[in-house]
């Protein structure tokens, strides 16, 4: 059981890197965080104050790599695929690698309830 949890949360680091990966490609990924304002957005997604990709940076993708980072307990469940699909739709921008890594995160924690 305890190695079951660590090979789905190495396939989390790796699925968070291809995240980065393909946000680099879309050329949406961002040299300067924002200030800590910005980030400090009571609202889902950071909406009123950060884009969607600043939001997987600077906040989705930070949060995961601590919890991972110190063997912090997952979220039960996430379900960040369906903004993504929204957002992107909206900005009629390529994202289909994206959303695809997305429901694959949203999937592994969410159906595998990993700790």
């Amino acid at each position: 059981m305890k190695r079951e949890k660590a090979d789905k949360r190495s396939q989390l680091a790796l699925l968070l890197t291809s995240l980065e990966c393909e946000l680099k490609a879309l050329d949406l990924w961002e040299a300067s965080k924002p200030s800590e304002h910005l980030l400090n957005s009571e609202l889902p997604f950071c909406i009123d104050t950060l884009s969607f990709p600043q939001w997987l940076q600077f906040v989705f993708i930070e949060k995961m790599k601590i919890i991972l980072n110190m063997a912090m307990p997952l979220p039960q469940t996430i379900s960040v695929a369906p903004m993504a699909t929204e957002y992107f739709t909206l900005q009629q921008l390529p994202s289909s690698p994206l959303i695809i890594l997305l429901e694959q995160i949203d999937t592994l924690i969410t159906e595998n309830k990993i700790c």
